[in-house]
């Protein structure tokens, strides 16, 4: 049986997490990360925005499946580029990740197939939305159409905060720009993500991320500060109202407008009063929820991902490691905004051998690990109970240094309300 080959697109946590999981069972020289970064072993320095150049390497090094980590790639059509070659890409058509890529797009397939979400309205314009802003005294969400590296939706509780939202798209975009205002629906988050085939979805285990910067849920949001897995105080009930109103009308419209969607799928949901809403669609594993959910995965994620690939998902049954996991995100100073890069990171070496770590902005400079991004490591830990998987990842967390880190201190306390 010919040994297979991934490259993995991206160079974050996610694809940290993702490479760290496919080597389990292919070993790590099997598997690529283009570009990686500096903690992730068997990282290319590949410009991944060029798919002549991705197709070269994977070619030149025998790969015969890329699995997609970042939106970007999918957006811009790695997997119609691919379409009909030898190697095989993981994740959705360029078509079909517009259930990410674009926030009307994706409300408008919601609409059509009855899947449960916040009422909205469209606009072309700033100066349109202005109107609705003020007549809604701005307890209201604003979604910025396309990507924007998940800081391109504002949850606005006065007409205040949502007129300074609107003038920094105008200032990124223009006075033209296409978004949505939506209905506030203040209730507890969850992540549910799956694996699909167009046909069948296999949902991984519940997850809950920390988008804000700050303890409490207070200042901007991030790309995440956070994550643990599962949730337990889920209801059956409550998952049970998630696939009959969200997860079997999305499959649904997948289906009849016969997209070709293989790949992960990820539902942003909001609960309120018992009652699921979907916010979003993502077209790709999330992060940092990918960190928590891939260690509790116990199958091998190249088989699962050549199901999806052969239609063949319904012979997959998902199992799970016993417990919680917990990762805390450690990140630079003035992260989201403005930050500096080039810090050496001291007390990996000191980290306990059962702590696993997810490099995600980390660059190798002379023997040393730098800082090089954003959100720069991973801590995630295992325990019996969600405090154990905590209170070890905040341990660990607390033995790494570099200037100007920041980490939030209340990871996985956050009180649900509605479930």
């Amino acid at each position: 049986m010919k040994l297979s080959k991934v490259a993995i697109i991206g160079s974050g946590g996610r694809e940290h997490a993702l490479a760290w999981k496919f080597a389990q069972t292919l070993s790590w020289e099997n598997v690529f990360t283009l570009p990686g970064n500096g903690g992730i072993p068997n990282s290319h320095t590949v410009n991944v925005d060029d798919f002549e150049e991705v197709e070269r390497f994977c070619i030149y090094n025998s790969v015969d499946m890329i699995f997609v980590g970042p939106e970007q790639a999918l957006a811009a059509g790695i997997v119609d580029f691919f379409n009909g070659k030898d190697i095989k890409v993981f994740g959705p058509d360029k078509q079909s990740a517009k259930l990410e890529a674009s926030k009307i797009f994706a409300k408008k397939f919601m609409q059509k197939y009855g899947v449960a979400t916040a009422g909205f309205e469209i606009f072309n314009t700033i100066n349109d939305a202005k109107q609705t802003i003020a007549e809604k005294s701005g307890n209201l969400v604003i979604k910025f159409d396309g990507l924007a590296a998940g800081k391109g939706v504002f949850v606005c509780s006065t007409s205040e905060e949502a007129n300074k939202a609107l003038n920094e798209l105008e200032i990124a975009y223009g006075e033209k720009v296409d978004l949505i205002i939506e209905d506030k629906i203040a209730g507890d988050e969850i992540s549910i993500i799956g694996f699909t085939d167009g046909h069948t979805i296999k949902l991984l285990q519940s997850a809950q991320d920390h988008k804000q910067l700050l303890d409490g849920d207070q200042g901007p949001n991030t790309g995440g500060m956070g994550a643990y897995s599962p949730i337990s105080d889920i209801s059956d009930e409550l998952m049970q109202k998630i696939h009959n109103k969200i997860i079997i009308p999305t499959l649904k419209g997948i289906h009849s407008e016969k997209m070709n969607y293989k790949g992960m799928i990820y539902f942003g949901l909001m609960v309120k009063d018992t009652e699921p809403y979907l916010l979003e669609y993502n077209a790709r594993f999330g992060d940092p929820e990918t960190e928590v959910l891939l260690p509790a995965l116990k199958n091998d994620l190249y088989e699962i991902a050549d199901a999806c690939l052969s239609n063949k998902l319904e012979t997959i049954n998902l199992e799970f490691e016993e417990g919680y996991f917990a990762d805390i995100v450690l990140v630079s100073g003035g992260y989201p905004k403005t930050y500096e890069k080039g810090f050496e990171i001291i007390g990996l070496e000191e980290i306990d051998k059962n702590t696993i770590i997810f490099h995600a902005g980390t660059k190798k400079e002379a023997n040393k690990i730098i800082t090089n991004g954003g959100r720069v490591i991973n801590i995630v830990c295992k325990g019996k109970t969600l405090n154990e998987a905590l209170e070890k990842a905040y341990y660990e967390a607390n033995k790494i240094n570099f200037k100007n880190m920041f980490f939030r201190k209340d990871i996985g306390k956050r009180k649900n309300k509605y479930f």
